[in-house]
């Protein structure tokens, strides 16, 4: 990575560590083989797949043949909402979502109203917080499967889901969480939690991309999206992409250590960063729960700015950071979280998401906070809004 450039993206991806990189070199050199074959070089990728599935499994505190391998994020969860809702349809064709669920499970469930689901949206409140008794007021008889987030990856609200969950399986339907933003930032229990599906993805945590895995309940059935060679009991078919398991396996070996060391420190840096903005700049709002919100995660939105404006400048001065889109810009699509949250009604904000991770320093906080004054002056300066507020 350019050393000039300040990362404040990682809820985009993280750096690979060096370490998950060590791990996965084997097997994408000399331990090629596949590991659904008889002979001797399929031995290694398959004990690599076993020990793989039991540090992610460790991870959320599940059992090792409750984990399934999937290529990322979006196929766990499309795997979670259309897999359980066709595996249940005789008993119903009902699903519940929230209204700030990733794109990913928002459009699963659209796709199941072709196959004669009805869905249903569960509103949230200003902090982006779902009220269980909403959820419990959404399920009717027919319903079969809940998706709500654990942790929102634009704001990073945490959900209440153990108040969801038995709300959820009072009323006999399956519970399924996109944990993708939190699973390995933060300590996540699916006992705790008391979920049926979980999904998660390895680029979260400082492994590769393209490696992701759902939690799946034990005694909890699911419609595959593929249909093979039976690999991942079934459920999952296709040749298993052994050295980006391997790196998801090591990522979670790693989280489980350094979790802690890595939340004190991204909590403290966020703490930093949202005092130095609010010293430099005027009329801006901080988004999200102000305390039941994921650490190092900072969504602020600045008045008389436009968003894409914001993320441009900002690259251009080498702070890598993303837009979550509330703009005043008619061609970007405003964010759908920011809608739901009813922050959207007065248009003349720009929205920014940093989201912090282990190698970041005081240091960057400091120079990105003066980058981001620098630039809001800018465009303020050539703001129609701001000029007539004067």
């Amino acid at each position: 990575m350019d050393r000039q450039c300040i990362y404040m993206d990682h809820i985009a991806g993280t750096p690979v560590a060096p370490e998950v990189v060590e791990a996965m070199m084997p097997f994408i050199g000399d331990h090629f083989g596949n590991p659904a074959s008889i002979h001797h070089l399929g031995e290694k990728p398959q004990d690599a797949l076993f020990q793989s599935r039991e540090k992610v499994a460790r991870l959320i505190q599940a059992e090792p043949e409750e984990i399934i391998f999937t290529s990322c994020g979006t196929e766990a969860n499309n795997l979670a909402v259309k897999g359980a809702a066709f595996d249940r349809m005789e008993a119903g064709k009902h699903v519940v979502v929230s209204a700030v669920e990733h794109y990913s499970v928002l459009y699963a469930a659209k796709a199941l109203q072709k196959f004669g689901f009805e869905v249903t949206e569960v509103p949230v409140d200003g902090h982006g917080m779902v009220d269980p008794e909403d959820v419990r007021k959404a399920m009717r008889p027919e319903t079969v499967l809940v998706s709500v987030m654990h942790a929102n990856n634009e704001v990073g609200t945490i959900q209440p889901l153990k108040e969801i969950a038995r709300c959820v399986h009072e009323g006999g339907a399956l519970l399924h969480t996109d944990a993708i933003a939190s699973v390995g930032r933060i300590p996540v229990s699916v006992k705790d939690l008391d979920v049926d599906l979980l999904s998660m993805a390895a680029n979260q945590f400082y492994g590769p991309k393209g490696a992701g895995a759902l939690f799946c309940r034990k005694g909890v059935q699911i419609w595959p999206l593929f249909h093979g060679g039976g690999q991942e009991d079934g459920r999952r078919t296709g040749t298993e992409n052994v050295a980006g398991i391997v790196g998801m396996g090591k990522a979670a070996e790693l989280a489980v250590e350094r979790m802690a060391v890595r939340g004190a420190k991204v909590r403290r840096l966020e703490a930093m960063l949202r005092r130095e903005i609010a010293e430099r700049l005027d009329e801006v709002r901080f988004n999200g729960h102000p305390e039941s919100h994921l650490p190092g995660l900072v969504n602020v939105s600045i008045r008389y700015v436009e968003g894409e404006a914001l993320l441009l400048h900002m690259d251009l001065r080498g702070v890598c950071v993303a837009g979550a889109s509330a703009c005043m810009s008619i061609t970007a699509k405003a964010s759908h979280v920011l809608e739901a949250m009813g922050l959207l009604d007065d248009g003349a904000y720009g929205t920014l998401l940093f989201t912090l991770g282990e190698g970041n320093t005081e240091d960057e906080v400091r120079r990105a906070a003066d980058t981001l004054s620098e630039v809001v002056t800018l465009l303020r300066s050539m703001s129609p809004l701001c000029q007539a507020r004067r």
